[in-house]
């Protein structure tokens, strides 16, 4: 049986909310569906699950990319595929440095989970090909109307916005209207992404379907 989490208002003031528990998919549905999500905070820790307030999001309406993104719209050379190769793209997000972090949160137990949960229509990938080499691409979790953004990475520059701005297009079109990004990083608000109030992220939650659309309504896939 999936933890019972208490109210997210509980949470430290760094968004913490709970400790232990497993990740299997249905605490990962109960999780998502109130606000919560798991974020590791070592490899030897417990799990530890987080409500952030405030909380981070973008608003597909407010989305928007830089001039020198454009030009290399117009001439990149990459193909992208979406829930394609879902555990090597979760691997390489664990895996590939990043500017200004030490190490990764994403755990065995967060791929196992993850990758339990993509097999059950209710997470998502994208991968970006150059010619038949992954060199970028994120996951993240879609419950009906709830899409989320948990990790991204790229071997190649530009290639993880890419994948980003192909999600933002799809979901557009499919007529989702915001996606939960849990925190704004520098490359989430170069895009248009903010932070709002964890009162403000529950109500819209609340508002949401979280049985559909299903994830091949969404990408065909």
């Amino acid at each position: 049986m999936p933890i019972k989490f208490p109210p997210v208002h509980s949470a430290t003031p760094e968004g913490l909310l709970a400790v232990g528990g497993k990740i299997d998919t249905e605490t990962l549905k109960s999780a998502y569906t109130q606000g919560i999500f798991p974020w590791p905070i070592s490899k030897n820790s417990p799990l530890t699950w987080f409500s952030p307030d405030p909380r981070g999001i973008l608003e597909l309406k407010d989305f928007h990319i830089s001039r020198s993104f454009n030009r290399f719209l117009r001439k990149n050379p990459y193909t992208i595929k979406f829930n394609h190769n879902f555990e090597e793209v979760i691997r390489n997000c664990a895996v590939v440095k990043r500017k200004h972090e030490k190490g990764t949160w994403i755990s065995q137990d967060i791929i196992t989970g993850y990758n339990e949960l993509f097999n059950q229509g209710l997470s998502y990938c994208v991968a970006v090909y150059h010619e038949k080499r992954l060199v970028g691409g994120l996951y993240g979790v879609c419950m009906g109307e709830l899409i989320s953004g948990e990790s991204m990475f790229h071997k190649e520059t530009n290639a993880s916005k890419l994948a980003f701005y192909a999600l933002v297009h799809q979901l557009e079109s499919k007529g989702i209207r915001w996606i939960d990004t849990q925190m704004v990083t520098p490359v989430i608000k170069s895009f248009g992404g903010t932070e709002i109030s964890r009162t403000n992220f529950i109500k819209k939650l609340q508002a949401l379907n979280f049985e559909h659309p299903q994830r091949s309504q969404l990408f065909g896939s």
